[in-house]
């Protein structure tokens, strides 16, 4: 049997990680005097990169600004990091369905528009670094859903598009599969609503980390 690539998001796929998000982007924006977007705005965006997160949450602002924000955030982030007070915790059933679909003989892999350094210190923190094969990054690549990412991890792992499933929570997971030939599996935990990752183009949406594996079998 072909090898076969199941390719995770991070946050909100993985991981719970909408309150440390929340407060460093609320921190960044404090940091510059600017009043600080939504929390719902913020959930939104998760999954870009930081430079087109700050894009969509300041619209009318000019690039140093961006960058000042980008700046803000990943200090801010790293400040919670440093002070023990950064919350990652994984989704509940997400630790056994890896363990479930590594022994099974699917190769595992993650594309997040975190840094190689955020990705990295997350999957030693939950003690998951050795499942992976292959691991993309906003550090690398262009942001979601530019399929720059998925096309990286299937060539690094050498499985086609047809043999490869992108499970994410966000449209620019759903439309960086669908951009990359790949299929895409919705999940109903995360950041965006199902109905939208419907519309953007999921073949599935499972409602449940449980569910995972029945469904990418019958998908491929």
């Amino acid at each position: 049997m072909s090898n076969r690539l199941a390719l995770f998001d991070c946050d909100g796929t993985l991981v719970d990680s909408q309150a440390a998000i929340c407060a460093s982007m609320e921190e960044a924006f404090r940091s510059l005097n600017r009043t600080p977007p939504s929390r719902r705005a913020i959930r939104r965006i998760v999954g870009l990169s930081l430079f087109e997160a700050m894009r969509v949450l300041e619209p009318d602002g000019d690039e140093p600004l961006h960058f000042g924000l980008v700046e803000g955030y990943k200090h801010a982030f790293r400040a919670l990091r440093l002070n023990g007070l950064l919350e990652e915790p994984l989704f509940d059933g997400i630790a056994p369905l890896l363990t479930k679909l590594d022994a099974a003989g699917w190769l595992l892999g993650v594309a997040t528009g975190k840094s190689d350094r955020g990705l990295h210190g997350l999957l030693e923190m939950h003690g998951l670094t050795g499942l992976f094969v292959t691991l993309q990054t906003a550090d690398r690549h262009p942001s979601k859903p530019h399929p720059a990412m998925a096309e990286a991890a299937m060539a690094e792992a050498g499985v086609e598009p047809g043999n490869t499933v992108v499970i994410g929570d966000t449209s620019y997971d759903i439309q960086m599969a669908r951009a990359a030939g790949a299929k895409a599996l919705g999940v109903g935990w995360g950041y965006h609503d199902p109905a939208e990752l419907t519309a953007a183009g999921a073949h599935r949406i499972a409602d449940r980390p449980e569910d995972i594996e029945t469904i990418m079998e019958a998908m491929l």
